[in-house]
C-alpha cells in the first residue's frame, strides 16, 4: 500500500496532488485514471480517492471517502534538539521521530553546538517520506533553527510539562557511571500531559543554559544510565512518551 501526502485538502473539491507526489504516482508507480489511491493531509486525516486525471505533473483526484486516524495522539509532543555535526545522524533522528510519533521538532542552537546551519526544505522531505513510509497521518512540524535563549523565551507560556535532558559530568572516581540525579523521564512525566523535551548538542548544555532552563520551569531529567548520542537521546525521549501513553 502506498500513502500520498497533500497538505491542502478540501473534501468538497477535486484534489490536485503536489507535483512531486503526482510524478511518484503516475511516472513511478504507473497508476492510471480510475485507480484508487490513499493519501493524508498530515493533520490526522486519511482520504481515499479515484484518479480522474493521470497527468504526471498535475494528477487530479476525486475524493471518495475521508476518516480520522483512530490512532491519532491525544497529547502533544514537542522535541527540541540540537542538530548534530553529521547531518545524516540528525536526519536519522527526524525519520525515527516521524515513525514513532511526534508533533513538533525545534532545532536549537546552543553554546556547544557544532552545527549552525540546517536546510529545512531538505529535512522536511525526510520527515514527509518517513510519514508516508509508515502510513502515519500526522506530520511533525519542523521549525527553523532557534537560538537557545530565544527558545526558552518562546516556551514561557507553554502549558505542558517541560523537560531538559542533563547529566552532570562525572569524575574519574565515579566508575562505573550511575544516574547522578535519579529523575528519569519515565518517573517524572504524567500520562496524557503535553510534553516538551529538550536535548542538547554533542558537547552537552552549558551550566548557564541549564540554569536558564530550570529558572523557567524546566525539569532536569535523565534518559537512563547510559551516555546517549544526541540522535539516540531524541529517539528514546520520543519513544518513552509514546510508550507511556499507549
Amino acid at each position: 500500500m502506498n500513502l500520498f501526502y497533500a497538505p491542502d485538502i478540501n473534501p468538497s473539491f477535486p484534489l490536485l496532488l503536489p507535483e512531486e507526489e503526482s510524478a511518484h504516482c503516475i511516472r513511478v508507480l504507473r497508476m492510471k485514471q480510475g485507480d484508487l489511491i490513499h493519501f493524508t493531509d498530515g493533520k490526522g486525516m486519511y482520504y481515499q480517492g479515484e484518479i480522474s486525471s493521470d497527468h504526471p505533473k498535475k494528477c487530479t483526484i476525486k475524493i471518495i471517502h475521508s476518516f480520522p486516524d483512530p490512532a491519532k495522539r491525544n497529547f502533544h509532543l514537542t522535541i527540541a534538539i540540537a542538530p548534530t555535526k553529521n547531518i545524516e545522524r540528525f536526519e536519522w533522528f527526524l525519520e525515527k521521530a516521524a515513525e514513532i510519533g511526534c508533533d513538533e521538532i525545534i532545532p536549537i542552537h546552543c553554546k556547544h553546538s557544532e552545527r549552525s546551519i540546517i536546510k529545512t526544505e531538505r529535512l522536511n522531505k525526510v520527515i514527509v517520506s518517513a510519514m508516508k513510509q509508515c502510513l502515519k497521518s500526522q506530520l511533525p512540524k519542523l521549525h527553523d533553527l532557534t537560538d537557545f535563549k530565544k527558545y526558552i523565551e518562546l516556551t514561557k507560556s507553554y502549558s505542558g510539562q517541560k523537560f531538559i535532558g542533563h547529566i552532570p559530568e562525572l569524575s574519574d572516581a565515579e566508575f562505573p557511571p550511575q544516574n547522578p540525579q535519579g529523575k528519569f523521564l519515565t518517573c517524572t512525566y504524567t500520562k496524557g500531559n503535553n510534553a516538551l523535551i529538550t536535548i542538547g548538542p554533542e558537547g552537552g548544555f552549558s551550566e548557564e543554559e541549564v540554569a536558564l532552563a530550570t529558572q523557567n520551569g524546566f525539569t532536569l531529567i535523565s534518559l537512563g544510565n547510559s551516555r546517549l548520542r544526541v540522535e539516540t537521546a531524541g529517539v528514546v525521549a520520543c519513544s518513552t512518551i509514546n510508550s507511556i501513553n499507549f
